[in-house]
């Protein structure tokens, strides 16, 4: 949850499509059920009254909920993108402490048994953006590339709507909605899976949240890797957090957990290894990265578990390929048109830092690779930006033939540190 601190004042960021009906479907309130009774003198306030001031409550609340002083800061599609009148007219803005840019982020990278083509493909995509860069080979969960790996093995950062991708298929498993159901964003028209991924709509993930409950989201959210360590056996990771329990109403509840992600803390290998179920039809397997040519040689998958997750593909990857198409992640086609990319981007801010995540992979009729981007920084940084940088090294693994010639064993990488 993002924190603003101006003259004193606290200003929480929060979705702009919040839902507040506890139905799946469209919300409907009966005036008379909201309170048992009539009140029993005119001292205190009707029924009619009540309703009325509670239903404007809810559609308030809707737009803001985090409102201090008078004053609001309302986010959409995971991003900060405007303030409310009163901020504006204030001057209030959010500060971010940190910064989108760094020099030497792949010093100490471990990197001799990587596959140099796709290491040097992440180096210049990502250029000096304060992140880090993952390539997968889904089909075995082989790490091939790890750009800034003291980021990208750290405890992780809020996932953003990065955390739709499980939301959904928890969702779909459930037998709760379909890529063609339409819910209700409360007043404000109806959507389907397929648009609600391509845009990361706020609302209507807030509302698959609420319907599924705390429990059954975390039972997928667990089963799909979060909470626990990715990779098999590869030092300094570590394994991100899932709460235990469902988080405060005032921090959003479940409903900000399935939008935002708001209070887990999620890895790009965790994202990596969910995607790379995706792309492969439902193996999860452990994130291996080989450190030496011998290691590439008597490589082995291991797979974590197997998810019953094929029949639902279909179903999310029409709006991951839509997200690219013409939805949030569309800046990946100003540098790479050639093959088909699937992602879901993410975008959000907690303590003076914002981050931007984009997880993706390329579905080519010689292979797929998973690319995670994970930046951290001010303004610059947002989800965008990371699909952005992932067009790029689609881009330069496609000039170097990489999608026909497969993934390398290691050479002499040395002038690559």
């Amino acid at each position: 949850m993002s924190k603003l601190g101006m003259r004193g004042l606290r200003l929480v960021v929060i979705a702009s499509g919040m839902v507040v009906a506890p139905a799946l479907w469209a919300a409907h309130v009966n005036p008379h059920t909201l309170n048992g009774s009539k009140p029993k003198s005119s001292s205190k306030v009707s029924e009619s009254q009540h309703t009325r001031r509670r239903l404007r409550h809810l559609a308030s609340s809707r737009t803001t909920t985090g409102r201090v002083a008078g004053r609001s800061v309302a986010s959409h599609s995971g991003s900060l993108t405007r303030t409310s009148v009163s901020a504006r007219r204030h001057g209030y803005h959010e500060r971010f402490f940190m910064s989108s840019y760094a020099e030497g982020i792949t010093g100490g990278d471990i990197i001799d048994g990587e596959d140099p083509v796709v290491r040097l493909a992440a180096i210049d995509a990502l250029g000096n953006m304060n992140g880090t860069v993952v390539a997968i080979e889904p089909t075995s969960g082989r790490v091939l590339a790890m750009v800034n790996q003291k980021l990208a093995l750290s405890s992780g950062a809020q996932p953003c709507s990065t955390i739709k991708l499980s939301v959904a298929l928890a969702a779909l498993s459930e037998g709760l909605v379909s890529k063609e159901t339409e819910v209700s964003l409360g007043g404000r028209g109806r959507m389907n899976l397929t648009e609600a991924l391509a845009h990361s709509n706020n609302a209507y993930f807030e509302s698959l949240g609420r319907n599924l409950g705390f429990e059954k989201v975390a039972y997928y959210a667990h089963q799909y890797g979060l909470g626990e360590l990715a990779g098999y056996d590869i030092p300094g990771e570590q394994p991100g957090t899932y709460p235990d329990e469902v988080i405060s109403e005032k921090l959003g509840g479940v409903g900000k957990m399935c939008s935002f992600g708001e209070g887990i803390s999620m890895t790009p290998l965790q994202l990596g290894a969910m995607v790379s179920a995706i792309a492969n039809g439902g193996t999860l397997y452990y994130l291996q990265h080989p450190t030496t040519a011998e290691e590439i040689t008597n490589f082995q998958p291991r797979i974590k578990r197997q998810l019953d997750i094929a029949p639902l593909i279909p179903e999310i990857s029409v709006g991951m390929a839509g997200a690219v198409q013409y939805g949030t992640a569309r800046r990946l086609g100003m540098n790479f048109s050639e093959e088909e990319i699937l992602g879901k981007t993410g975008t959000c801010s907690h303590a003076g830092t914002r981050f931007g995540w984009f997880a993706s992979y390329a579905n080519t009729s010689s292979g797929r690779v998973v690319v995670v981007v994970f930046l951290q920084g001010g303004r610059p940084t947002f989800g965008p930006k990371a699909a952005e940088i992932a067009g790029h090294m689609y881009r330069n693994l496609y000039d170097h033939n990489f999608f026909l010639a497969g993934p390398s064993r290691p050479a002499d990488t040395a002038a690559q540190r």
